[in-house]
């Protein structure tokens, strides 16, 4: 009989026998069945906001808001079982920031064999790169992108070979912006810098003015900007999105949004981020409450994703990732 133990340690301790499965034929002189990699789970979820994951070699990574002075990471096979690395991918001490670390995005340059972090920390955009995804992640020069406040940096790698950052300043409640990148992918051209859009629309004004959170995809010509509208501290806080013929617009909302809200019981979700997993499925991560009476620590879940006639959806299958002592080893 093969199994595979889990020991959840959230109250009590509970024994759970996963894929068990009876093997055909005489067992009489085989030796005792060991078991299989027990597996400690240490939380029902990945305590992450403002979720990421990057697929690489096999492996998902995630990465998001959590410490107060850089960022955990945590890697899965399977989407469902994730292990923290024993460090931490990008420290203050790496860093032009000390502290308010938000919002983690991690890309892979090939022609570089570089992965690429863009931050925000003390309300400012930052970028770092290292040899592995695991970090340590390392800025050449201990400053921001630009001087002026910003946060929730995303990237969009066009088919030209142009890159595109996304992210929000403070110009009339939170705000989402565009600028080309330059080859270094460590400023911008300060020329191509262009307002996406504001909170206008009755759902995204529920709370403060915010529209933030952004990520922009591609498919069959047409750009999608995905957001996340109201304050995060809100149970209204929710997910949208809009649609270019352009990486730098204009930008026209869905009628429709939002598109994700108060998802199977979960409040306050969103800020999270599309991608492709190994099976070439959609998928999208975002955050929610810890509960409907408390808002902190946030944590990570995943949903279907899909596109239709031009219309995201968002839902269904939902996974909760949790984190374990260390992922099962492969038979």
């Amino acid at each position: 009989m093969k199994k595979k133990w889990i020991l959840l340690l959230l109250s009590l301790p509970l024994f759970v026998c996963m894929n068990c499965k009876e093997v055909e034929g005489d067992k009489k002189n085989q030796p005792p069945a060991e078991e299989e990699n027990p597996i400690t789970v240490l939380s029902a979820t990945v305590p992450l906001a403002d979720p990421y994951i990057l697929v690489h070699d096999g492996l998902y990574y995630i990465y998001g808001t959590n410490v107060g002075n850089g960022f955990d990471v945590y890697y899965s096979k399977d989407l469902e079982f994730w292990e923290r690395a024993s460090a931490l991918s990008l420290s203050h001490t790496n860093s032009y920031g000390e502290s308010m670390f938000w919002a983690p995005e991690v890309y892979y340059v090939e022609k570089e064999k570089k992965f690429y972090m863009f931050y925000s920390t003390e309300e400012h955009i930052c970028v770092a790169t290292s040899d592995s995804p695991l970090g340590p992640f390392k800025q050449d020069e201990h400053k921001p992108i630009r001087e002026e406040k910003g946060i929730d940096t995303s990237v969009f790698f066009d088919d030209n070979g142009k890159a595109y950052l996304y992210f929000v300043r403070f110009s009339d409640g939170n705000v989402i912006w565009c600028a080309e990148l330059k080859d270094n992918l460590r400023e911008i051209k300060e020329e191509t810098l262009v307002q996406c859009f504001k909170a206008e629309d009755p759902w995204e004004l529920i709370l403060p003015k915010v529209v933030e959170g952004p990520s922009v995809f591609k498919q069959n010509g047409v750009y999608y900007l995905v957001y996340s509208a109201n304050g995060y501290t809100s149970q209204d806080y929710a997910v949208g999105f809009a649609t270019s013929d352009s990486p730098l617009g204009p930008w026209k909302k869905y009628e429709g949004n939002p598109v994700l809200h108060k998802c199977e019981g979960l409040v306050g979700v969103g800020h999270g981020a599309p991608f492709v997993d190994k099976e070439g499925k959609m998928r999208y991560v975002f955050h929610a409450h810890k509960s409907e009476t408390e808002i902190h620590p946030r944590n990570s879940y995943i949903v279907d994703m899909s596109v239709k006639d031009g219309v995201i959806s968002l839902g269904g299958n939902l996974v909760r990732p949790m984190v374990v002592d260390k992922l099962p080893v492969d038979k």
